[in-house]
């Protein structure tokens, strides 16, 4: 059984082409102008004088600050990331139960946690557990408000990947006489995380992101951490200490998806055309054995 590749939309023809190509131009420019106005105006006002931006050199506590802050950053989202694909894969599972009880208490999580700001269930963690007798810290309020949130999220990704999967390959499964559990782990969940990477990847960035709402709480993350600096230097220096660490997350956030890219093309080349019945047939050696 070969896959159908999905079709979204044709693709554009040379009329489109030559548009996209325009616009793209258009584009282009006017950010350029934008760009060279904004860096015109903070020269005038001496934001971008050498004196300011040699702040890195003449401070080596700064750069060590900055990088403990990122790795504060990197060990929340790493602990958030994969609680939250654990969360999120029980949600799933809860939701698609063909029982009534864990069907409707993974629904009533899964609406209950997506209504809720990830800075509320934050609040609520550093805040709420403490008043009912649970001591936890700053790094583990933060890791629970965006497990919480994010969970949520990719549960409903995650079943959104099962349910593209062509049924015929679950019924497939099934005649081989594997259990519901063996045929979502070994047939839909392969399938469905390759198919639903891109959107995974960019709710995992989003997390990334959201560690900055640690910030509240005083987890001493990236963005606490250049605040405090600012704050002890003076605001002088605000432009070249946040101009530093919105590369920092750039660079992570990018290397992130890189790390998605790479994956997708390696996994692609290892299942080749016949990608959709490579789970089938680990089903099938797994029934077998």
């Amino acid at each position: 059984m070969s896959a159908t590749p999905l079709v979204l939309a044709d693709p554009p023809g040379p009329r489109g082409r030559r548009r996209i190509l325009y616009g793209s131009l258009v584009a282009l420019a006017v950010f350029a102008g934008l760009l060279a106005l904004a860096l015109t105006r903070l020269a005038d006002k001496g934001q971008l004088d050498g004196e300011l931006w040699r702040v890195f050199l003449d401070y080596p506590e700064l750069r060590t600050l900055l990088w403990k802050g990122l790795l504060a950053t990197l060990r929340a989202a790493a602990t958030g990331m994969v609680l939250a694909v654990a969360l999120g894969l029980l949600l799933a599972l809860g939701r698609m139960s063909k029982r009534r009880v864990p069907r409707w208490a993974a629904t009533t999580a899964v609406e209950l946690l997506r209504s809720l700001p990830v800075l509320m269930l934050i609040l609520f963690a550093y805040l709420g557990l403490p008043a009912l007798g649970w001591q936890i810290s700053t790094f583990w309020a933060l890791v629970i408000g965006l497990t919480a949130y994010n969970g949520a999220v990719l549960s409903e990704i995650f079943r959104a990947g099962v349910r593209s999967i062509d049924r015929g390959q679950t019924e497939a499964a099934a005649a081989l006489g594997l259990r519901p559990l063996q045929v979502f782990r070994l047939v839909q969940l392969p399938q469905a995380v390759r198919r639903m990477s891109p959107t995974l990847i960019s709710q995992l960035v989003t997390l990334l992101k959201d560690t900055s709402l640690g910030f509240v709480i005083a987890y001493s993350e990236l963005l606490r951490s250049g605040r405090g600096a600012v704050e002890f230097l003076g605001s002088r220096y605000a432009l070249p200490i946040y101009t530093v660490m919105a590369l920092m997350y750039i660079v992570t956030n990018g290397l992130l998806s890189l790390l998605a890219r790479w994956l997708d093309q390696r996994q692609s080349r290892r299942l080749g055309t016949g990608r959709s019945t490579v789970a089938l047939d680990a089903a099938a050696g797994s029934a077998a054995s």
